[in-house]
């Protein structure tokens, strides 16, 4: 059983940024995907990003290309999401997630294929 648990959510001014955590407590045998979502109030939880197990491959939603970068320490058991040039759409609770994977460079990016979720850390961007 693994736990997620995210850390540095926060109040941010449009343009700013804001590194979010994930550290990974448990034990498994298995590889794991890490990602994030996000949920908005009134919205469904969407898709942001993803990481492979190897780090070697990333996906990220299409509103967030080019300003959120997804990482990961494996040592450390933790991924982090660089979160740059904010804007006030970017506000939501930001979930992070692990999900089992044979190999060593797949992503996902559906809900369901996340196995394990943390309680999420509140992101608030102001105009």
């Amino acid at each position: 059983q693994l736990q997620p648990v995210e850390s540095g959510g926060g109040l941010v001014q449009a343009g700013g940024s804001l590194r979010l955590s994930c550290a990974i407590s448990g034990r498994t045998l298995s590889r794991q995907v890490m990602g994030w979502f996000r949920q908005a109030p009134g919205k469904e939880r969407e898709f942001v990003a993803s990481i492979s197990w190897n780090g070697a491959r990333t996906l990220y939603a299409d509103s967030v290309k080019g300003r959120f970068t997804i990482s990961r320490d494996n040592a450390k058991n933790t991924n982090y999401l660089q979160l740059n040039s904010l804007k006030t759409e970017d506000t939501a609770v930001y979930y992070c997630a692990a999900g089992s994977v044979e190999g060593e460079s797949y992503v996902y990016t559906q809900r369901t294929q996340f196995d394990y979720w943390g309680q999420g850390t509140q992101v608030t961007v102001s105009s």
